[in-house]
């Protein structure tokens, strides 16, 4: 399967051999017929990869900025990391296309194999010969639809989206600045709706394009001598009901002349990419003007619920949601309500594809809709992408399925490079990152579905995918009888604890979690001058924020904050004092959302040791995430974000401090390795895992029944 794919780093953009993509519950899959390019969305970012790192460090200073942030609190080695894995990413491109489904997926009933579609999605709907796509961003339309107008859907959507927000009137008067393809699409709506139009762009073509169409009433270019007062002459003096910004620009003109032409109390949505910083007088302040965002394709978009799991929102409640404007704008297409034949200035077949960006980016010629035509009567094959020569013949045969930002700069850097070790095949949910990541990590291929590794080239299965899937494959991995790795959690319900410990008694492989902090080199310390035994532990972890719908909070997917990080805590003042928690209880700030992330969890050991995890998400950025205490028969050791080391006794204090922080997943990584070869086993004992992850279920349950004590 062919897809466009571009690097952030070196702007390197090439049509590339991916795997086929996986189909999902919820989810079709889809033979592209045509996509078409944003120029303005894509072509910024086009534009932007082709800069060099100081160009594109003066364009995003806010990434800056989290580089140096990421520098000063884990050191240079995994900043590096974080910033490499972004610059070399295969990064795809696209997200307005149209084609027939040749498959779907579990649960999805409105869809059949042969229905042609219109599909949206920054990272679904891509410039590729076969796509995946959630059933909440992918639309129906007509057998004998014209595919190439269908594409144009999400551009539509996001336009009437920006239309909705004006919620004009019949005979009212709009003016569109910029009329690029988002404020012509924008016009045609409006028309379409009995609303007068004027359109204003800083370029003669657009203009000109428009005004020939007749999708404007008026049009103008904005260096126009007395353009202000001609909108005025249109409007019987009154000026514009709502002016809509379809432009693109860093420039301030755009906010400050919809202020000059809007009439009083009139609005101005903001549809386009410009600043917003107007100036107050004599007109925002004194006109009373509304100022409106357009989010997008409109309700549903960037949440969780609704694009990826497939909810849709009472219609009663939410009349206009994004898939609903996609289907909208689809109607006024089929019904001749718009016509957007002449909106394609270029169409170029798939394989030229880098050739329309070079025309976006250079400007060689005035452009609108470009279109990309693919070959539809090509057979696509669902065969694993070969990338290199398996190396060698190692005892230990490592398959990765899910490789992240995490994975990618924690776990596949220290796997080691010896005979003994194998590097087989990755599975990703996307065809770019599992290219990437095979290329850089050196493994033999890329897969296309699961069973490419469980079978018997692979015997040990990492697994670093989303939460809600661990189980799930640590239950198939364990079942074809690999070793497997699994990033924390290793399950986010209880049933699913139980069936995991009863296969894995059956089968007899070696389970091992990503509980890193009992590696680092600091904890090593600690646990040689301490030894096992009675002792007091605090645990302070300054987690910060993470939004509601941010998928790790999303109990269904990311088990939330307890399940999902709180576990490592609990993990290794499970370590320190040799003993597996007994009984927990906690109690959390109160919170609306009922997040349950700022909360204090107090541990019963069985040795009599005790605990606690102070696990706060309402505090300051500046102040370090993580910080631990222990006492124990006259000996305090204080260990400072896992950077420095101080134990106090009799005599002189012990000091210890690292350059780089180092929470120990080198480590974890080489003593699973070494595990492996040395007799199968691995370094985390199954009874710790077990009961560490009990514990996580146990603090929620004293959560929800008033700070009651749980036995784990």
């Amino acid at each position: 399967m062919q897809q466009l794919t571009q690097k952030l780093g070196s702007g390197d953009m090439v049509i590339q051999e991916l795997p086929y993509p996986q189909v999902g519950k919820g989810m079709v899959v889809v033979k592209n017929h045509y996509s078409i390019i944003s120029a303005g969305t894509e072509g910024s970012t086009v534009t932007a990869a082709r800069k060099s790192l100081i160009g594109k460090a003066k364009e995003r200073p806010q990434q800056v900025k989290q580089v140096i942030n990421t520098l000063k609190k884990q050191g240079p080695i995994q900043t590096y990391r974080a910033v490499m894995k972004k610059l070399d990413a295969y990064s795809p491109l696209g997200y307005s296309c149209a084609g027939e489904v040749i498959e779907v997926g579990v649960g999805v009933t409105e869809f059949k194999i042969g229905d042609k579609v219109a599909c949206a999605g920054v990272g679904y709907a891509n410039h590729a010969e076969i796509i995946a796509v959630p059933i909440n961003l992918c639309v129906k339309v007509s057998d004998d639809s014209n595919l190439k107008h269908a594409a144009y859907n999400t551009l539509g959507a996001i336009s009437m989206q920006g239309v909705r927000q004006a919620d004009m009137r019949l005979g009212e008067t709009v003016v569109v600045i910029g009329l690029g393809l988002l404020g012509q699409l924008a016009s045609m709506i409006l028309k379409a709706s009995g609303v007068q139009v004027i359109g204003i762009d800083v370029s003669e073509a657009p203009v000109a394009q428009a005004f020939k169409n007749k999708v404007v009433d008026a049009a103008y270019t904005r260096d126009t001598a007395g353009l202000e007062d001609k909108i005025h002459v249109l409007t019987s003096g009154q000026g514009a009901d709502a002016v809509i910004i379809a432009a693109a620009t860093s420039s301030l003109d755009p906010i400050n002349f919809a202020g000059a032409i809007a009439r009083k109390k009139g609005k101005v949505i903001v549809l386009g990419a410009v600043p917003t910083g107007f100036e107050r007088d004599p007109h925002w302040y004194r006109k009373e003007l509304e100022l409106k965002m357009a989010c997008s394709y409109g309700p549903g978009r960037y949440d969780l619920n609704y694009e990826e799991k497939g909810l849709d929102y009472p219609y009663a409640y939410v009349r206009w949601t994004e898939k609903r404007n996609m289907e909208a704008f689809q109607r006024l297409i089929e019904t001749k309500a718009i016509n957007i034949d002449y909106i394609t200035t270029h169409e170029f077949d798939f394989e030229d594809a880098p050739k329309a960006f070079d025309l976006v980016v250079n400007r060689s010629e005035p452009f609108s809709g470009i279109a990309l035509k693919y070959a539809v009567d090509k057979n696509i094959s669902k065969k694993a992408i070969s990338v290199g020569e398996i190396q060698a013949n190692g005892k230990v045969a490592i398959s990765f399925i899910g490789a992240g930002s995490y994975a990618q700069g924690n776990l596949l850097p220290n796997i080691p490079e010896n005979n003994e070790v194998t590097r087989i095949g990755v599975l990703t949910n996307t065809g770019t990152t599992s290219k990437r990541v095979a290329e850089k990590f050196k493994f033999g291929f890329c897969a296309t579905k699961e069973e490419d590794l469980l079978d018997d080239k692979t015997n040990t299965l990492f697994i670093a995918t989303r939460h809600d899937s661990h189980a799930e494959y640590v239950l198939k991995g364990l079942k074809a009888g690999k070793n497997i790795f699994v990033e924390k959690p290793i399950c986010l319900t209880e049933s699913e604890l139980a069936e995991i410990k009863t296969v894995q008694q059956e089968v007899q492989k070696p389970v091992m979690i990503g509980f890193n902090r009992r590696f680092s080199p600091l904890v090593a310390t600690i646990k040689k001058k301490f030894g096992n035994g009675p002792m007091s532990m605090i645990y302070r972890v300054n987690a910060g924020n993470i939004p509601k719908d941010n998928w790790i909070q999303d109990m269904e997917v990311g088990g939330g904050r307890i399940i999902g990080e709180a576990c490592h805590f609990i993990d290794l003042l499970t370590y320190l004092n040799g003993s597996l928690p007994k009984v927990v209880t906690a109690m959390a700030l109160p919170d609306p959302n009922g997040l349950n992330d700022t909360v204090n969890i107090s541990i019963q050991f069985e040795n009599g040791s005790t605990g606690i995890v102070a696990y706060y998400a309402n505090g300051s950025k500046e102040l370090p995430k993580e910080y631990l205490e222990v006492f124990a028969s006259g000996n305090t050791a204080v260990l400072s974000d896992f950077k420095e080391l101080k134990i106090y006794g009799k005599g002189k204090p012990y000091k210890k401090k690292l350059f780089n922080q180092n929470k120990g997943q080198k480590e974890m990584v080489e003593a699973f390795i070494n595990g492996l070869l040395k007799d199968g086993q691995s370094p985390i004992p199954m009874e710790d895992i077990f009961a560490v992850t009990r514990a996580t279920f146990k603090v929620l349950e004293s959560i929800r029944n008033g700070s009651q004590p749980y036995a784990v």
